[in-house]
């Protein structure tokens, strides 16, 4: 399929996304890992700027649009929540919440992507 620079981006929102499930993953299960410290990915927009993408325009008329692609270099973080006596910080509650918002971020982008596939078989004459 053609690789244009929203297909680019939405891969790399779900790549970034399952990252993140990844590490939440580790973090549930060190939760009783005494010293564990959590750690998340920092945010794909954060990310974005990171890695120094920038938005550019392919024609003067055009509305800025996402013109690069993201590498599966996210920066991982540290979370910043207070431990338990034996240093651990996972916080299992908040780390259902994480994942519960990974997984929006990941069918979002999925949904993006559909979308933007169909748009394109119905641009070439194809459907199905």
């Amino acid at each position: 399929m053609i690789q244009t620079g929203l297909m680019k981006m939405v891969h790399d929102a779900a790549s970034h996304a399952a990252n993140r499930q990844t590490l939440i993953a580790r973090n549930i299960a060190n939760a009783d890992t005494p010293g564990y410290r959590a750690s998340d990915l920092a945010s794909f927009a954060e990310s974005l700027d990171a890695l120094g993408i920038e938005l550019r325009t392919t024609r003067a008329g055009h509305l800025p649009a996402s013109g690069g692609a993201a590498s599966d270099r996210f920066a991982v973080i540290e979370r910043t929540t207070e431990g338990s006596p034996n240093g651990n910080n996972v916080s299992l509650e908040n780390e259902m919440m994480q994942s519960t918002e990974a997984e929006q971020q990941h069918q979002t982008a999925l949904s993006i992507y559909s979308s933007a596939r169909d748009i394109l078989r119905t641009s070439l004459g194809r459907t199905g």
